[in-house]
């Protein structure tokens, strides 16, 4: 592979590793299952390491966890919270074909390490990798102080009345009254908590969740402490940050302080002198780990004593002195049956292959993603194959290959356009090929699958959070026809809802109920939701329309550009992005070099005029748009999606629909920062901000102010920065600040520079 080919390939895997991080961090959720993840992360990683010149600190190789998110105050760790490196049990074939043992890998870094610490004589702690999320709670004089999550290493969400549901952590620490005490752990919801969670979810009429890390992350990002109560959350203590005056000489003295304070740890618990002890440690996990109450897929390695992890320190983004030996995800084989269609919320058709149940990772596992129609004929899977599959975590499994010696000689090749007639499984229209994806689709925007998948995504936590209306609920109006569109939902009544005959539900001894209604009270619960969504701001609504390639962020950025939906309809800032994508587009596929080499000699004046000319109208764009400082989260691919929509009969219905029932959101961000004579006059327009420590109100209000005087707030120092806003208990950020020269303020006088800006503003 040249530099240019590596090059190509590191870009498409960092934007898919930064498109998965974002669904796994910030929305709680996954697509792919963690040995397909690490498989991207490990490509990547060797493919910087090969082509050093190509490395960026933004890479995903080179940051932790996901941004803190905008609805929680901010905690900045004085003690950065890093992730963990991962080092894999070799597979098979490496085994094979190198000879070694699977535990390869970790011999390797045994090694290094003993050569970093410079001696033999230093132990290893062994504890088991737990699948949840994590988190740092901090006591101050024997009381809690706040806890919170992991966020960016740097700084986390406060979620500090989430955590004090957890029975297990205390408020007050009765055996300490002095200093600090911070500890770090991992908050999970059991295996069996999770099976009664989802089964109490499904009786509701609600969504089930994915997995119990995925239960987990989305309970802690709750905004109301009481729904937080109702979810079975753990913790486990396994390490800590900041503590004074107290310290530890090891971290098997750590333990033994969780244990005399009352505080819950992991039981299990080795510490090996040397490497065969190391490795046999993390054996026996391997063997015993499948009855623990929560899902582990590997073993956290640290070194015991305290003195040399200092010495072996840190890189940005992992400790040096502790690693997690990652399994590999649990196999097997089975016949794969049949393969049945999903019809997604934008129609996206996803394969599932449904197989022979076999019992693997400690459930018994019948359906597997098969991804789409190129990841099947990549792998030549069919119908009557035995195939093997892979488990990791507990979502739904993926088919990894075919046993190509038990194929029967009847199976055919699978397609499916094929396999379907044509015909979407669920309204039976013609379906296409999406350009650009390797996914069919069904273009029906009427189809009862789509639309119960857009019911579900319309009232979700980040849309309009209506409620009650979960799967069942959805599924019912739509094939009874009561709804035929989300806005639909305004029409309902508690009469019509009361009645709804919902299907049977599973009970905790594996029996079914009877069919039952809705009810008056959950009713009631739904309607009031929908009155309340009224409220909601413009970027809710956006999100919750559902529109293609429009997440979060981008339906964020579009509100701050446009007060209303008349007007995006009429968005000229829309159009603009629109252009200037296109024309990048076409720039990059007619370079000058390209032109020369492929023109003839009388048609190249004319092609090299036309790149100037597309040249010119792409800095004319840009120039437009510099005044409204547009973040890259809305993109020419969003923007396109957006215009689609509202220029589609279906786009035009919607919002004729919300103009009828006088539901008119405005935005709560509205800021689209045009150039003026306000902002050009502003002492600090065109400045760099970066903002750190506790504050008297969130961040984003103080980002908001700088915001409108023409400022820019940074996530990191550099020496592009020309502001600190410096909170209490500042952190490394205030350090660098000093070192750099880069003027450091505090809230008042913060304050103070805001005020004299706007009245110098306004002269």
């Amino acid at each position: 592979m040249d530099k240019s080919e590596a090059n190509k390939r590191i870009k498409e895997l960092r934007k898919m590793i930064l498109y998965h991080n974002k669904l796994y961090y910030d929305k709680g959720t996954q697509e792919i299952n963690d040995s397909e993840y690490d498989a991207l992360m490990i490509e990547l990683r060797a493919l910087e390491d090969i082509n050093p010149s190509l490395f960026n600190n933004k890479s995903p190789t080179n940051v932790v966890g996901g941004a803190p998110l905008k609805e929680f105050a901010h905690i900045e760790h004085t003690i950065k919270m890093l992730s963990i490196e991962d080092i894999h049990e070799l597979k098979d074939d490496e085994i094979n074909s190198k000879g070694i043992a699977p535990e390869n890998n970790l011999s390797e870094w045994f090694t290094k390490l003993r050569n970093s610490i410079g001696q033999s004589n230093f132990s290893v702690a062994v504890e088991p990798k737990i699948d949840g999320v994590a988190v740092t709670v901090l006591y101050e004089n024997g009381k809690i102080k706040y806890a919170a999550t992991r966020g960016d290493g740097s700084v986390g969400d406060d979620i500090t009345q989430n955590i004090l549901t957890i029975d297990s952590v205390p408020s007050k620490l009765n055996k300490i009254n002095d200093g600090i005490l911070e500890l770090r752990g991992e908050a999970f919801i059991s295996n069996d908590d999770f099976e009664k969670l989802n089964i109490q979810r499904e009786n509701n009429g609600e969504q089930k969740f994915i997995n119990p890390r995925n239960a987990t992350a989305g309970t802690l990002k709750q905004l109301d402490p009481k729904i937080v109560e109702q979810r079975p959350l753990k913790l486990i203590f396994h390490s800590f940050g900041q503590i004074y005056p107290d310290h530890f000489l090891d971290i098997i003295s750590f333990k033994e302080k969780l244990k005399d304070l009352g505080l819950p740890y992991d039981k299990w618990f080795r510490c090996t002198q040397n490497e065969s002890e190391l490795i046999q440690a993390v054996k026996d996990l391997n063997v015993e780990r499948h009855n623990f109450s929560y899902g582990t897929d590997g073993a956290v390695i640290k070194v015991n004593e305290i003195k040399h992890h200092k010495k072996l320190g840190s890189t940005s983004r992992y400790p040096k002195w502790a690693c997690a030996y990652k399994y590999r995800p649990e196999q097997g084989q089975t016949k794969l049956e049949s393969v049945t269609v999903q019809v997604g919320r934008t129609g996206v058709l996803t394969p599932v292959a449904e197989l022979k149940p076999i019992f693997i990772s400690g459930t018994t596992v019948s359906r597997a993603t098969l991804h789409n129609n190129d990841e099947i004929k990549r792998k030549d899977i069919r119908i009557g194959d035995t195939v093997v599959i892979e488990k990791s975590g507990e979502i739904i499994p993926a088919v990894v290959k075919v046993n190509l010696n038990e194929r029967p000689k009847s199976t055919t090749p699978f397609n499916i356009y094929d396999h379907l007639n044509g015909k979407c499984p669920s309204c039976e229209s013609t379906i296409t090929k999406v350009e650009g994806y390797a996914s069919w689709k069904c273009t029906n925007l009427s189809c009862p699958d789509q639309l119960i998948s857009s019911l579900i995504h319309f009232s979700g936590r980040k849309m309009l959070d209506l409620d009650g209306l979960g799967l069942r609920v959805a599924e019912k109006l739509v094939t009874d026809q009561i709804i035929t569109n989300p806005t639909d939902l305004f029409e309902l009544n508690i009469n019509t809802l009361s009645n709804l005959e919902l299907p049977p539900a599973t009970l905790l001894s594996g029996r079914t109920s009877k069919p039952r209604r809705f009810g008056e009270k959950k009713s009631e619960k739904l309607i009031n939701s929908l009155n309340e969504s009224k409220k909601l701001p413009l970027s809710r609504w956006i999100f919750a329309l559902g529109i293609n390639n429009v997440g979060e962020s981008a339906a964020n950025e579009c509100s701050r550009l446009h007060n209303d939906f008349s007007e995006i309809i009429n968005s000229q800032i829309i159009n603009l992005i629109i252009n200037r994508w296109n024309i990048e587009n076409w720039l990059k596929l007619n370079t000058l070099k390209k032109i020369k080499s492929e023109s003839t000699s009388d048609a190249l004046d004319e092609k090299i005029k036309l790149h100037n000319n597309k040249k010119q109208n792409l800095i004319s764009i840009n120039k437009k748009l510099e005044q409204y400082q547009v973040s890259q989260e809305l993109g020419g691919v969003a923007c396109k999606s957006i215009y689609e929509f509202i220029n589609s009969d279906n786009g035009k219905s919607i919002l004729h629909r919300l103009n009828t029932l006088k539901i008119n959101p405005t935005s709560n961000n509205y800021n689209p920062r045009p150039t003026t004579n306000v902002e050009n006059s502003s002492p600090i327009s065109g400045s760099q901000w970066v903002i750190t420590g506790t504050l008297s109100k969130p961040r984003e209000t103080f980002k908001s102010e700088i915001e409108k005087l023409g400022g820019k707030v940074m996530n990191s120092i550099s020496k592009k920065t020309d502001y600190l806003l410096a909170g209490e208990k500042a952190g490394s950020k205030l350090s660098k600040a000093s070192n750099l020269n880069i003027k450091i303020i505090e809230e008042k006088e913060f304050i103070n520079l805001i005020e004299s800006s706007i009245e110098q503003s306004t002269l």
